[in-house]
């Protein structure tokens, strides 16, 4: 098995930069050209997001009491700070596909994993209705679940992919 073949069992292009239709080649070239600017754009929001942090930060430290902050603040404070991760969690989904064409499903799983665990940081059980739990707790078992089968997949396909490396080199040294 070569290695070309190999590298295509794991991963599967969605925008190739060769294709036979010179339209499709066209619009390619397109979609990178507005994935990087989504990429731009990601790293403004992230910056302009780091800013609110601190914002947040000041302004619940410099009412009375001073430098203390309580439950609500704090709620507010880590909301604040998960909204940051998940930005940069999803620039880091938009530099994966650019670096290699391929949608990092895993990643995107994980990262509206981590936008539903910063939903329920942040969530007030004295204003949330019994049915949004549920279905919060629904959504995150069912992330879960799609997490933990991709990630079974992964291995799967790695597995077999270290074996056929194996075997050609076992093969390799037998002749």
């Amino acid at each position: 098995m070569t290695e070309q073949k190999k590298r295509t069992t794991l991963l599967h292009e969605e925008l190739p930069a060769e294709h036979d239709d010179p339209l499709i080649r066209v619009l390619h070239i397109v979609i990178r050209a507005s994935i990087r600017l989504l990429a731009i754009l990601m790293a403004m929001v992230i910056m302009w997001s780091v800013a609110d942090v601190i914002w947040v930060l000041y302004e619940r430290l410099s009412v009375d009491p001073v430098f203390l902050l309580d439950h609500n603040d704090l709620f507010d404070v880590f909301g604040a700070i998960m909204l940051v991760l998940i930005s940069i969690e999803i620039f880091i989904n938009i530099r994966l596909y650019l670096g290699s064409n391929v949608i990092p499903i895993k990643l995107v799983v994980a990262t509206a994993l981590m936008a539903i665990a910063r939903k329920v940081i942040v969530l007030d059980l004295d204003d949330t209705g019994p049915n949004y739990v549920i279905g919060i707790a629904v959504t995150t078992l069912a992330l879960g679940i799609t997490y933990w089968l991709i990630a079974r997949k992964d291995a799967l396909a790695y597995e077999t992919y270290r074996r056929g490396d194996d075997s050609e080199s076992d093969n390799s040294q037998e002749n």
